[in-house]
Parts: structure tokens; C-alpha cells; sequence
């Protein structure tokens, strides 16, 4: 779970270093974010030749979390870290790499391309 304020790594090849949660679209109510969740984010500390720009404001999909999350059967996953990639209004990623495991819940989610670029799918 991440909440407003939350500094969090990046999982892909977009150029942006740190990401810090600033908001929540068409959620304000929403206190916490899980996997699955598209948020609103700054980007502090970027690279130069990368897709995204220093201190700008892009939508972040969450693909790993350290709060376990349950699924349906009853298990549980979790991660090491939290992380998150960079996707357009349209929900199509802006990078080309995926670094590290994505959870399953991408991919029954409807983001194919995020879970086809990941190195696993637990």
C-alpha cells in the first residue's frame, strides 16, 4: 500500500530515477494505492536522454508493492520493493523495458504490454 507522499522506485527504462506519489485521479477520497493502481506522480531526479523530464508530472502504474496483497485462492504476494512504470493517458507504456517481477494482477488488469516486458509474472 502507498499513500500520498510515498517515495517509490522505478521498473522501467523511462529515464526517471524516483518517483513521489502526489495524487490519486478520480480518487480523492483514497487514502492507500495497491498494485494495479494508476496514480498521479512527480519525478524527482531524471536522466537527461530519457522519455520523461525532471520534475514533471506523469500517471505511474503500480506493479510490486512490500504490503502483501490476497488474491482469490487465498495466497498472498508481496514484494521486495515498490515500484511503478510510466504509462500515457491512452494506459500504453512509455518505455521499452520492464525491470524485475510484475504481479499477476497486471495482466488480468488488462495491461499486456507491461506484463509481456517483464522479465516474470508472479
Amino acid at each position: 500500500m502507498l499513500q500520498r507522499g510515498t517515495v517509490f522506485s522505478v521498473a522501467d527504462n523511462s529515464g526517471a530515477r524516483v518517483f513521489k506519489l502526489i495524487g490519486i485521479p478520480g480518487k480523492s477520497k483514497m487514502r492507500f494505492v495497491s498494485i494495479g493502481d494508476v496514480v498521479s506522480v512527480a519525478i524527482n531526479g531524471a536522466s537527461s536522454t530519457g522519455f520523461v523530464k525532471d520534475h514533471s508530472v506523469v500517471k505511474v502504474l503500480i506493479v510490486r508493492t512490500r504490503k502483501e496483497v490476497r488474491r482469490k485462492d487465498g495466497s498472498y504476494v508481496r514484494f521486495d520493493d515498490n515500484a511503478g512504470v510510466v504509462i500515457n493517458d491512452d494506459g500504453d507504456m512509455v518505455a521499452t523495458r520492464v525491470f524485475g517481477p510484475v504481479a499477476r494482477e497486471i495482466r488480468d488488469l488488462g495491461y499486456l504490454k507491461v506484463a509481456s516486458l517483464a522479465k516474470e509474472v508472479w
